[in-house]
């Protein structure tokens, strides 16, 4: 199959899984169990995301300022800093951790 092929072929399911959404019934998405299950699954991703853009480059892994950056921006967030503040604490950290490797 050409690569044209397989981009209208992902295009065409992910359309699809999209459509089997409005096949559930509404009783089951208004529910307290798909409402807790669809917030653990939208943080549990996110954080997957976080991680493998912190340690990963490649095909390897990589321990760099990427990993100080995350730390620093995870003590603002336990400090209860606002957002603007957990930003600007990950890029500081980042910014002298290049620095001083």
């Amino acid at each position: 199959m050409s690569l044209w092929s397989w981009v209208l072929l992902a295009g065409a399911v992910a359309w699809a899984v999209k459509f089997c959404g409005y096949l559930v019934p509404v009783r089951w998405m208004e529910s307290a169990r798909m409402t807790r299950v669809a917030g653990a699954l939208t943080i549990g991703l996110l954080a997957s995301l976080t991680a493998m853009n912190a340690v990963s480059a490649g095909q390897g892994v990589v321990l760099d300022a990427r990993l100080g950056a995350l730390a620093a921006a995870a003590l603002a967030l336990l400090l209860r800093l606002p957002f603007l503040g957990v930003v600007l604490a990950g890029a500081l950290a980042a910014a002298v951790l290049r620095l001083l490797a």
